[in-house]
């Protein structure tokens, strides 16, 4: 099934408990032009001139791939990156406060980073739980061929209730951590290596019998994929054992208590012929609607999640109004395109919305949702609900989130989610650990054993 491996990983030079805030990011995909300019103040060693290149205009033309490529060779020419001297497990803590917790209420996510050998969905060991889209992956293909580098790391869950591979960590954490650093959303981010070959092969026994669950990253993932075919037709390609072979992850157990997810909402704009009024007419059809004043952040979450346990329920915002829709026993699902497959699908907010409202009400189809055509995405309740304010905004669609056993039930089940249907929190940290690519370069797991082929 899964296989991990410690790797050499490219790190920041600095000495062991280097604060590494002001030369890490948040990933790519989350980062505003605001926030990007603002990491590039922080450090000109930050490593969004890596993932989130400017081209030597300083726009985002073709030529930024190029330069980042050229970025990253002088960085590790002058000895700002330097490449670990061992392989290593790299047990990673993320220390934060949830969205909508008290302040002061600190919680703790723990994981590891690794080498991951890819394997195609089909194969049935990777498993995703979202659709992708064409856009991002072509830009990160792109990316990934000019650098030859993983930067950043997908997110993935493993089921394993004996905590083998959390345990093989236990002596290192009661060290400081060699790197720490603060993102500006608050979080800390603590970092250790594991080098203990014994331990090392504690951590792949447990994973070896593991089905890999993609929280986030499906692109980046998908980007890994097609990267290793072309290098794979390179001639220094070594077959197997080689590193192309190999993505960068970072795996947390699926019962971590600091495992959260929280909902992406559904903004609505720009559909023609849009009626509230009778948009809620053909929802009782589907769904007991309760029309209520417009709520505030807090009395939104609580209450979805209230009715969320009685029936999976979805609140929608517009123009003044606010109602909540709760699925009806007797709805006839089965009827519905999409929803005719295994029961986990007639159970998540997200599908329901899609399927029901957006495509069978509204009309907006899978095409038009991944052009985003009538529909963006907000993760915060306080400025979704903001936005119904909003000049052209004609509703605003909130849920529940999907508990972290649903996702894995529908990957278990061969399905996938509406993009943008998980929302985990905190995100992992580009610029911690870079792993390199090379055809020629054989990938060893322990005490210098190459993977058979």
């Amino acid at each position: 099934m899964a296989e991990i491996a410690p790797f050499r990983g490219i790190l920041y030079a600095l000495p062991s408990g280097g604060d590494v805030s002001a030369l890490i990011a948040p990933p790519y995909d989350v980062i505003s032009e605001p926030e990007r300019a603002a990491l590039e103040q922080r450090s000109p060693y930050n490593c969004v001139r890596l993932i989130l290149p400017r081209d030597e205009q300083g726009g985002d033309g073709e030529g930024r791939y190029a330069v980042a490529a050229a970025t990253l060779r002088a960085w590790l020419d002058a000895g700002v990156l330097r490449r670990d001297p061992q392989p290593a497990l790299y047990r990673y803590h993320q220390v934060f406060t949830p969205p909508g917790a008290e302040q002061g209420k600190r919680v703790v996510r723990r994981g590891f980073i690794a080498r991951m050998r890819l394997h195609r969905f089909e194969e049935r060991i990777i498993l995703p739980h979202e659709r992708t889209l064409a856009g991002p992956k072509a830009d990160r293909l792109k990316l990934k061929r000019a650098v030859r580098m993983h930067l950043s790391q997908i997110f993935g869950l493993y089921r394993d209730p004996t905590g083998a591979a959390d345990a093989a960590f236990a002596r290192i954490e009661q060290e400081p951590p060699e790197r720490y650093g603060v993102t500006a959303d608050g979080t800390e981010h603590r970092l250790w290596r594991l080098t203990d070959r014994q331990a090392q092969e504690q951590v792949m026994a447990a994973l070896r019998d593991k089905t890999i669950y993609i929280a986030d990253g499906h692109h980046r993932y998908e980007t890994m994929l097609a990267l290793r075919e072309e290098l794979r037709r390179e001639p220094s390609y070594i077959g197997y054992a080689s590193s192309v072979e190999y993505g960068t992850i970072f795996l947390c157990e699926a019962h971590d208590p600091g495992l959260l997810v929280f909902p992406t909402h559904r903004i609505l704009h720009g559909l023609p012929h849009f009626d509230f009024a009778d948009l809620l007419r053909r929802a009782a059809s589907f769904f007991c609607v309760d029309e209520v004043a417009p709520p505030s952040p807090v009395q939104a979450t609580q209450e979805l999640a209230a009715r969320g346990r009685q029936a999976p329920t979805l609140l929608v915002v517009s123009d003044g109004r606010a109602a909540y829709l709760s699925l009806r026993p007797e709805a006839d699902l089965l009827a519905v395109e999409g929803l005719a497959g295994p029961a986990v699908l007639r159970r998540l907010d997200v599908t329901l919305l899609h399927a029901v409202v957006l495509e069978g009400l509204l009309g907006i189809d899978r095409a038009a949702q991944e052009a985003q055509t009538h529909l963006r995405y907000v993760k915060d309740t306080a400025q979704a609900l903001a936005a119904a304010h909003e000049p052209g905004v004609q509703a605003v669609w909130l849920m529940n989130p999907t508990p972290v056993a649903q996702v894995m039930e529908v990957c278990d089940a061969g399905l996938l989610m509406p993009q943008k249907s998980t929302y985990f929190f905190p995100k992992i940290a580009s610029g911690l650990v870079l792993n390199p690519l090379d055809p020629a370069e054989p990938v060893e797991t322990v005490a210098g054993r190459r993977p058979a082929a």
